[in-house]
C-alpha cells in the first residue's frame, strides 16, 4: 500500500510539471529515477495495443500480463488527480506570480540537468558535441511561434497529438508548450468531440511509435540517448527564462503567447529573487532524488 501511495505522489508530481509550458513530466520522471521503467511499460502497452489491432487477441492479453500495473496505474492517477486540482491554481499562479512559478521550474530543470550530468559515464567529444548541439537547436527552435489556426483541420489534430505526447514523455519541453508552438492549444482546449477523438488517435499513435523507437535508442545508445536528453533540458531553460515575463499566460480565453521566449535582461531585484527560488528549488529536488534513492521500494 505504501508503494502505491509513493508512486501515486510520483504521478502527482509529473502532472503538476505538464501543467506548465516548457515543463515536462518525463523531466520529473527522470529526476525520481522512474524513466526508464515508464518507457518500457508504455512500450508494452502500446507493443499490445498492436497486437489487438491486427487480431492478435490472445497475444495481446498475453502481452499486457506483463505490464506493470501496480507501477503505471498509480502514476497515471496521479497524472490525472495533479491536472484536475491543480489546473486553475496554476494558471493563477501563471498569471499572478509567472516570474516565481517559472524560476521555481528553473531550479528543477537546472537540477535535472546535473544529475543527468552525474549518469553520463561517456564524456567524449562526440557526447559533449551532442549536448551542446540539441542545447543550441532547441534554443533557437523555441523562439518561433505560431499564430493561432482558425478552424483547424481533423489531419491537424491527428498531427498535434502525435507529437504532443511525444514532448510529454520527453524530459525538457511539455506537450502543452508544443499546442502553443503550433497555434493548437485553443483549438484543442475548445475542441469538439470528433476533434478531441481525432487527437486522441494522433496521441496513441504517437505514443506506440516514439515509446518503442525511444526504449530501442535507449538499450542501444543509452549515453547518446542521456547526452541529447541533457542537450533538450538545457534549451528549453529559454522556455523557462523567469525574467521578466515567465513563461507567459495559456488558456482557452487569453491569447497565445509564450512571452518567456522573448529574452531580456531582468531587473536587480527581480535577479536576486529569482535566482533565489530557482537555487531553492534545484537544492529541494536534489532532496527529494536523494530520499527516493534511499528509500526501499
Amino acid at each position: 500500500m505504501i508503494g502505491v501511495a509513493f508512486q501515486f505522489a510520483r504521478g502527482f508530481l509529473m502532472g503538476m510539471a505538464d501543467i506548465v509550458p516548457g515543463v515536462s513530466g518525463g523531466t520529473v520522471a527522470l529526476i525520481l529515477s522512474i524513466y526508464r521503467a515508464l518507457i518500457d511499460n508504455v512500450r508494452t502497452g502500446a507493443h499490445a495495443l498492436k497486437q489487438f489491432v491486427t487480431g492478435d487477441f490472445g497475444g495481446g492479453i498475453e502481452t499486457l500480463r506483463s505490464v506493470d500495473w501496480l507501477f503505471l496505474v498509480p502514476l497515471g492517477a496521479g497524472v490525472l488527480t495533479a491536472f484536475a486540482l491543480l489546473r486553475h491554481p496554476m494558471e493563477d499562479l501563471l498569471i499572478e506570480r509567472p516570474e516565481g512559478v517559472a524560476a521555481v521550474f528553473t531550479g528543477l530543470v537546472m537540477a535535472s540537468c546535473v544529475l543527468v550530468w552525474r549518469s553520463l559515464t561517456n564524456r567524449d567529444p562526440v557526447r559533449l558535441g551532442v549536448i551542446g548541439g540539441v542545447a543550441i537547436a532547441v534554443f533557437v527552435l523555441l523562439g518561433f511561434q505560431a499564430g493561432t489556426i482558425q478552424n483547424p483541420s481533423l489531419p491537424l489534430f491527428l498531427i498535434t497529438g502525435a507529437v504532443a505526447i511525444c514532448a510529454m514523455i520527453l524530459p525538457g519541453i511539455s506537450g502543452s508548450f508544443i499546442m502553443l508552438m503550433f497555434g493548437m492549444y485553443a483549438a484543442v482546449l475548445g475542441g469538439s468531440i470528433p476533434e478531441l477523438l481525432v487527437f486522441l488517435v494522433g496521441a496513441t499513435i504517437g505514443l506506440a511509435l516514439f515509446s518503442s523507437v525511444l526504449n530501442w535508442l535507449l538499450e542501444n545508445h543509452e549515453q547518446t540517448v542521456m547526452a541529447a536528453l541533457l542537450g533538450l533540458m538545457m534549451g528549453s531553460i529559454r522556455v523557462l527564462w523567469p525574467w521578466p515575463n515567465g513563461v507567459g499566460v495559456i488558456s482557452d480565453e487569453a491569447e497565445e503567447a509564450v512571452k518567456g521566449t522573448d529574452l531580456a535582461w531582468p531587473t536587480l531585484s527581480q535577479l536576486g529573487g529569482g535566482l533565489a527560488l530557482a537555487a531553492v528549488a534545484a537544492a529541494a529536488t536534489l532532496a527529494i532524488v536523494h530520499f527516493a534513492e534511499a528509500k526501499p521500494e
